[in-house]
């Protein structure tokens, strides 16, 4: 019509294809944002439930409860003036390590720079010397708990010579230093035969307890990723189990699962464990024995749950190393912990502890082969070569190698029995006087059942922590515990010879902390009030606190003082 404005159509054809475009990718943006959001409520959801089924509804309503008042807590720690008065304590702290730990005064000659001439070897042996004879808590005298697992100074010095001959030895080259590799190679045979392995058990040496804890869960995360496609692996522990299985979560990013294990027993509770379970779990633990209270976890347990779940089973034998192998052999009670029970997988077994070996000697012991290739790393396409190596480090002393061979070899079958039999027996003497004599067994109390080399014992009377400075001040190092407040002691074969003294010594700190709890009470004073000595300050005091960020502050400033020349 004349004066009406139309489009042609070809126009009006573009501006609706244009329209209808722009709807159709706001619907696909729709679609994709509430796919992304039924993905995210789906994974929340999933993690709910599983915590929900793990911890059930009350267990999850605490831990809600306990994170969120830790939060608050760290938070008030870090407002104004708060978080200054805390700083100013802990420098206060870290002064009192270096004056007890760092050397100082007249006489004390500081090495901080190459010296520009080599000393003589005459001046360097003096220096050595000077340097053993440093002022220490006597482990000659067997007043140490644990840390120094001496097998003898004829041992001590057939050691010295195998290093001597083994000085340079390195092997990463097993062409270079064959008879390293073969020694490696028997080390690992012996101890998987002393833990019953079947004919094509594995294993390999490694540094230390704590790298045959790592190297056992690397295996199990790695084994889970290639035959499951686990890529949020978790493992479930006992909340006793050594702190290298929590160093191993953070190091891989597998999440921890800590179950208690209660009174009286102090065994890792089974039901707790098997509501855990679910599809990302790569590991169950168990100890044999735990290191806070000497107790075996329920090994037989463990080993059905994780056959009926396909689950590897890992058991730590670090401190109960030559120990527990010969505890029947030796004529003590014992149960099953080793490769005979069918679900265990992985063993890990410190040579360096009762199997008399030099310190840096330990050992990861698998099921098959299979196993023990999920903990190698291999780089086929390095500028520098083909790079394989069955463990962490590269390069490692064959020396140590050499050391534990000569150790083992040399103390033998029967030599090992004869020492489990002194280690355990003084063992028992020491639980049995806590237990019976009354000078002890009014106010201390034994932790579980322990079968082998370490007495855990606490009290509901008096001051734990005061007891364990008494014996400080006595010149004992005993390990004080917490969860519950208690005091160990490993048995080494040098406290065989000292354990009657060391009962003595606990009879009269004991009757002392009463005296002056006792005091303080008649004075109208708190026990509280008493003066702290280490442990008590350590333990006692931040161990009341929420949340142990305090504690933690207080562990780097140790860690920083090891470093202070």
């Amino acid at each position: 019509m004349p004066g009406s404005s139309r489009l042609p159509v070809s126009l009006r054809d573009v501006g609706a294809k244009g329209s209808v475009r722009r709807q159709l990718i706001i619907l696909n943006i729709d679609v994709i944002r509430n796919i992304v959001f039924f993905l995210f409520l789906l994974r929340w959801s999933r993690k709910a439930i599983r915590q929900l089924r793990g911890r059930g509804l009350i267990g999850t309503l605490v831990s809600i409860y306990t994170s969120t008042y830790r939060t608050l807590y760290n938070i008030l720690l870090h407002a104004p003036g708060v978080r200054e008065q805390v700083q100013l304590q802990i420098a206060e702290a870290k002064i009192g390590l270096e004056k007890k730990l760092v050397p100082s005064g007249p006489g004390v000659e500081r090495h901080l720079r190459l010296p520009a001439d080599g000393w003589a070897n005459d001046k360097v042996r003096s220096e050595l010397a000077a340097l053993a004879d440093m002022k220490h808590t006597r482990w000659e005298d067997g007043r140490v708990s644990g840390a120094v697992y001496h097998g003898g100074k004829e041992l001590c010095a057939l050691q010295t010579e195998a290093f001597g001959l083994f000085t340079v030895a390195n092997p990463i080259h097993p062409d270079v230093f064959p008879g390293v590799r073969k020694m490696e190679a028997e080390v690992v045979a012996m101890v998987l035969s002393l833990f019953n392995a079947p004919e094509d058990g594995a294993g390999v040496t490694t540094s230390g307890g704590t790298e045959s804890i790592l190297m056992a869960c690397l295996s199990a995360r790695n084994k889970a990723y290639q035959e499951r496609g686990v890529t949020e692996p978790e493992m479930i522990i006992p909340d006793t189990a050594h702190a290298a299985f929590l160093k191993a979560g953070e190091y891989f990013k597998i999440k921890v699962h800590l179950v208690a294990c209660k009174s009286p027993s102090y065994k890792v509770h089974i039901p707790s464990i098997s509501r855990l379970i679910n599809s990302n779990t790569v590991l169950l633990v168990g100890s044999a024995p735990n290191y806070p209270h000497g107790i075996i976890d329920d090994i037989t347990a463990l080993s059905r749950l994780a056959l009926k779940r396909r689950i590897p089973l890992h058991v730590d034998c670090c401190l109960g190393s030559f120990i527990i192998p010969f505890l029947e052999k030796a004529g003590y009670a014992t149960e099953p912990f080793d490769f005979r029970v069918p679900g265990v997988t992985s063993i890990s077994c410190d040579t360096h502890k009762y199997g008399f070996a030099p310190k840096g000697s330990s050992t990861v012991l698998y099921r098959d082969e299979k196993l023990r290739s999920y903990q190698y790393f291999i780089t086929p396409n390095w500028p520098g070569g083909v790079y394989a190596s069955p463990s962490i480090a590269g390069s490692r002393p064959g020396a140590l190698i050499a050391g534990c061979w000569a150790s083992m070899m040399a103390t033998g079958e029967n030599g090992y029995i004869t020492a489990c039999h002194k280690i355990v027996g003084a063992a028992k003497d020491i639980e049995t006087a806590i237990r019976e004599e009354p000078e002890l067994n009014v106010d201390l109390r034994i932790i579980g059942r322990p079968l082998l080399s370490v007495v855990a014992f606490t009290s509901n009377t008096i001051d734990i922590y005061a007891v364990a400075d008494g014996m400080s001040g006595k010149g004992w190092h005993l390990n004080a515990l917490q969860s519950p407040p208690a005091i160990h002691v490993a048995v080494t074969l040098p406290i065989v010879s000292a354990r009657k003294q060391l009962i003595e010594d606990l009879k009269t700190v004991v009757e002392d902390v009463n005296e002056k709890e006792r005091k303080a009470v008649a004075e109208g004073k708190s026990k509280k009030g008493i003066a702290k000595g280490d442990a008590s300050a350590l333990y006692g005091v931040a161990g009341s606190l929420p949340t142990k960020t305090v504690v933690e502050e207080l562990a780097r400033s140790f860690l920083d003082v090891l470093y202070k020349a």
